[in-house]
């Protein structure tokens, strides 16, 4: 039904728009009696085997909600009730920002892909605090936090530090966001020294805490060998607990659209079928040179339960979606967890 009907419908209209209609449609439609005790049935998988504990966390099955859905922390606790273990909120920012001038999201519907140019947009600190007070407890919330765009770089260490204390109390892990290509020099913050700076930092405050929290590394698919290794060396150093691999990328070589259409998109950071192949490459090399001395999330181009299935025998413990969500529906998290269990991973 989703695919032949509510996704042809949807894909008619402006992607933004569509998001946030959709956001609301969760709100409204589980907020009726009943409403998400039937949904929860229709689309959850409980089963012992796909459970799963990582960096002191217990996920009650191996698939979330990658970053950048769920901006504002507004709809996770519906997204939980479609079978997802953890969602990922944010990215956020200390001070709310309006992002990027819009058009700022296409659709790549003959590639399976997105671009987005997005530029964290978002409420702030503050609102996602207050939302995430009226969480669901069986659900793991991870922050995802950023700096603000008018914040120079050699401010970036307070955006991050004034996140990550704000967030403490409401998250249960925490991801750096340093490798979205949406906003302007931030891929300098993926420097191993202006990293680790940042890192140190947060790790500081976080292990003088009496239980600390678990803070990972997203990094991007375009990053080569030379800076893997690196990003391997960091986590060492810092005590980090792994990383989310990988963010979008700016390559546009694994798409196909015509000159006209390229000019009307322009920049922004590829996602979906486009960047599978390369994500798992990423996921598979981290493992590998670091002998699995890490978690991976791995995040990028899953649309199919094989598609998970191939991240984690690469080296993802857990795996996210986002536009395989958006294209295959709201039982993504069940076929993909069905999978698992057939597959005794």
């Amino acid at each position: 039904m989703y695919k032949h009907i509510i996704r042809p419908l949807f894909f008619q209209f402006d992607p933004e728009q569509v998001h946030h209609a959709v956001v609301k449609f969760l709100k409204f439609g589980l907020s009726i009696p009943g409403s998400r005790w039937l949904i929860n049935k229709a689309t959850s998988v409980d089963d012992p085997a796909l459970r799963r504990e990582l960096f002191g966390l217990h996920f009650k099955n191996p698939v979330g909600i990658a970053a950048g859905f769920d901006k504002n922390a507004s709809v996770y606790n519906e997204l939980g009730a479609l079978g997802f273990s953890h969602i990922e909120i944010g990215t956020v920012t200390p001070k709310g920002q309006p992002g990027n001038p819009k058009p700022r999201l296409f659709r790549l519907t003959k590639d399976k892909g997105l671009i987005n140019r997005m530029g964290f947009n978002n409420l702030g600190l503050e609102e996602a605090v207050k939302k995430l007070r009226n969480r669901n407890a069986n659900l793991i919330i991870g922050g995802n936090i950023g700096k603000n765009t008018a914040t120079p770089n050699d401010k970036a260490i307070d955006d991050y530090v004034t996140n990550f204390i704000g967030l403490f109390p409401v998250v249960d892990y925490f991801v750096v966001n340093v490798s979205c290509p949406n906003i302007s020099d931030l891929h300098e913050l993926q420097d191993q020294d202006a990293l680790m700076k940042i890192l140190n930092a947060i790790q500081q405050i976080n292990l003088a805490k009496p239980k600390p929290k678990p803070v990972l590394l997203k990094v991007s698919p375009d990053l080569n060998e030379k800076q893997l290794d690196e990003v391997i060396a960091i986590i060492k150093e810092t005590g980090i607990q792994g990383v989310v691999a990988t963010n979008t990328s700016i390559s546009r070589h694994t798409i196909q659209y015509d000159a006209e259409k390229a000019k009307v998109i322009g920049n922004g950071g590829l996602s979906g079928l486009p960047i599978k192949e390369r994500s798992t490459e990423v996921i598979r090399y981290l493992a590998s040179k670091s002998n699995n001395a890490f978690p991976i999330i791995g995040v990028g181009g899953i649309f199919t339960a094989e598609d998970a299935i191939e991240k984690i025998r690469a080296g993802a413990d857990l795996v996210q979606v986002y536009t395989g969500f958006i294209y295959e529906g709201p039982m993504i998290a069940k076929n993909i967890n069905k999978a698992i269990l057939k597959e005794k991973l």
